[in-house]
């Protein structure tokens, strides 16, 4: 590494990602000392992928039924992005570090922001 603790566009680098298969959560680390604890489930259902977000902001989807979904694994992509394939066989998002370091930062409210939307929408986190 270069010694920058940020990327081009501000934003911290990782130093640290540890995919904890059994506790279905990734861990990630970054130089500026913030270090997040991802459930799996919040993952899938903000994946950055076309399938999830849409193609604007009026166009994302609500995934429901993913309470259990793990994560299978990942791979990098570039020195920008991680691919995660998830069980339920989904893996066409890429997750850019700075996407991963914004779901940390905001993890509380995109949570309850999505137990808001399934009850909205009269679905749920069960299959």
């Amino acid at each position: 590494m270069s010694g920058e603790i940020y990327d081009r566009a501000g934003r911290p680098k990782p130093t640290e990602v540890r995919l904890k298969q059994q506790e279905k959560t990734l861990i990630i680390t970054f130089e500026d000392g913030n270090s997040f604890h991802l459930p799996a489930e919040l993952l899938r259902v903000e994946s950055p992928s076309a399938e999830v977000q849409g193609h604007g902001a009026s166009q994302k989807q609500i995934v429901a039924g993913r309470r259990h979904v793990g994560i299978m694994g990942l791979e990098p992509v570039g020195n920008y992005a991680i691919r995660l394939k998830f069980d339920d066989l989904h893996d066409t998002g890429l997750f850019s570090w700075a996407y991963l370091y914004e779901l940390g930062l905001k993890q509380d409210s995109l949570w309850q922001g999505y137990l808001d939307n399934l009850e909205k929408a009269g679905l749920s986190r069960d299959p």
